[in-house]
């Protein structure tokens, strides 16, 4: 597959089309309308197809539902129209990997599902789950920075149209989108808003066009549902998919036995949304058990809370180092008799597995600093801050962990 070292086409597309216009497809309800109506007709709607590109970023976890729907429908109308479809992912964890094109056609004849980076993978080798506080990170890194890479690659900073899926509930996103657009000569467009056409509409419209309901495009481990007001619904999701429900729990028990903290909906977990008695809960509980079936590693973790010299406080560092492989039992068991031994606070979830045994606690104020060692699935990667032992030593005189584990 090509990266952005290399020129970006195909045989048979020319790297010098004479484009004007992109359209961000994310294949969701409101730009999947948008594409739809737009390709009955698209002079009318302004848009000349042989000086367009539709663009698709791959993030890697897409419901299976919206792939399936996207293949079914929307492929064979965007190959008899001719579209230029244009399928991206990330190359890599860092910038400097550059991005990948997974296809680039006129024909297109799948949708690719991930490319050689997802953010699944960056998630659960550091240990983490998505963070609903600020700004969409994770969208941004999976799809706004892999667009643009593109679109300043192929325009070079010519003038071009955007074409944006937000529906007229997202006023907002216009004006956020503007503020944050950095691509010369680009212009934002926003035809749903215009159009005013909801998410109601929007879905109304591919229900008429197509005999099917279409559901939200966002990844399976999305932290957002509850901010959206569609938990419920994406709680069922779950339920239709209990081997995807399952990898997520997985995602996020990891995440929570390195930090308690880490629940995908900020004070809520997604495991205690499962009840056991309830049959379909149940297939995602047992789905979740046997994603915990595998090796699990002991992990010694600290972390920093610093001020910076004006006093603000500056992000959260850390450190996390694998010490021990096994199963979850054996290692429950070391890590529970050497904290007794030791006088240490130690936890454990008999039902799971974890334990968790707190060397230090975080204050009450910044400055601070935590230790921990926990118990978990063995997917996370050892992962240090640059300069994270010399703050570590500034803050607390060189002090160690108190559990001779490492």
């Amino acid at each position: 597959m090509p990266s952005t070292a290399f020129t970006p086409s195909l045989p048979g597309l020319a790297a010098d089309d004479e484009l004007d216009t992109v359209i961000n497809w994310g294949l969701g309800a409101d730009s999947t309308a948008y594409l739809a109506r737009m390709l009955t007709d698209p002079a009318a709607h302004g848009i000349d197809l042989a000086r367009t590109a539709v663009l698709y970023m791959a993030t890697g976890s897409e419901w299976p539902e919206t792939r399936l729907l996207c293949e079914e429908f929307m492929l064979p109308l965007l190959r008899s129209r001719g579209v230029r479809f244009v399928q991206l992912a990330r190359a890599g964890h860092l910038k400097a990997d550059g991005i990948t094109i997974l296809d680039d056609s006129r024909h297109p004849e799948r949708l690719f599902a991930r490319g050689l980076w997802t953010l699944w993978d960056e998630l659960e080798s550091v240990g983490t789950v998505p963070q609903q506080a600020g700004v969409r990170k994770c969208s941004l890194r999976a799809k706004g920075e892999v667009g643009d890479r593109w679109i300043t690659q192929v325009f070079g900073g010519r003038p071009f149209r955007q074409i944006m899926g937000f529906n007229a509930d997202e006023e907002g996103r216009r004006f956020g989108d503007q503020a944050a657009s950095k691509v010369p000569g680009r212009t934002g467009v926003f035809p749903l808003i215009d159009w005013g056409w909801d998410r109601q509409q929007c879905e109304a419209y591919l229900l008429d066009r197509f005999g099917v309901h279409w559901p939200k495009s966002y990844c399976t481990f999305c932290c957002f549902p509850t901010s959206m007001g569609a938990l419920p619904a994406h709680l069922e999701r779950m339920r239709s998919h209990p081997d995807i429900a399952g990898e997520v729990l997985r995602l996020e028990y990891t995440a929570m036995s390195l930090n308690p903290n880490a629940k995908l909906y900020g004070r809520k977990t997604l495991l205690e949304m499962f009840d056991p008695s309830r049959p379909r809960d149940r297939a995602c509980l047992e789905a979740f058990e046997r994603e915990l079936d595998m090796p699990w590693a002991l992990y010694h973790v600290r972390r920093l809370f610093l001020l910076s010299d004006s006093g603000k406080r500056r992000p959260v560092m850390r450190s996390t180092e694998r010490v021990d492989l096994g199963r979850p039992q054996q290692l429950a068991r070391r890590l529970i008799s050497v904290s007794e031994r030791h006088h240490v606070d130690v936890e454990h979830d008999p039902i799971y597995g974890r334990a968790r045994s707190w060397v230090r606690r975080r204050a009450q104020a910044w400055p601070m600093a935590e230790e921990l060692f926990a118990t978990a699935p063995a997917r996370v990667i050892n992962k240090q801050d640059e300069a994270f032992e010399e703050e570590w030593d500034a803050l607390l005189s060189g002090a160690a962990a108190q559990l001779p584990l490492a």
